[in-house]
């Protein structure tokens, strides 16, 4: 996905920050980051660390993955059939005024970012 689809519409000089979850770790991935952001990519095993735990901006982490687990699990799950349904209810459930909102939040907290040029801060 990161290959066919996302990485063709980045913009020239991008930096990509990888999350090094165990499957993004896998030595055909780092090289395919390696030779399509050389040098610009944030990761585990990049020429650009990340610290490990270190708190992120990106939306999947700060709100969707909440979101998700607050509303899929507001019911007992009875089985694996039901679970799934809750997730595909739950992510038809997002509009694109929530999404609006996701992104406006973004931006306010890459302006925190850049404002104090990259030193720690606590967002909630």
């Amino acid at each position: 996905m990161l290959q066919f689809y996302a990485a063709p519409q980045f913009s020239e000089g991008v930096i990509f920050k990888q999350d090094s979850a165990p499957p993004h770790y896998g030595n055909n991935v780092r090289e395919f980051l390696d030779t399509t952001f050389f040098q610009r990519w944030i990761g585990r095993g990049a020429v650009i660390a990340w610290p490990p735990r270190s708190p992120d901006i990106m939306p999947l982490d700060f709100y969707l993955w909440g979101y998700m687990k607050q509303h899929v699990y507001s019911e007992r799950i009875n089985d694996i059939n039901h679970l799934k349904q809750r997730i595909t209810d739950v992510i038809h459930s997002v509009t694109p005024d929530v999404l609006t909102c996701v992104w406006e939040d973004l931006d306010y907290r890459l302006d925190v970012c850049w404002a104090t040029n990259g030193a720690h801060i606590e967002l909630r």
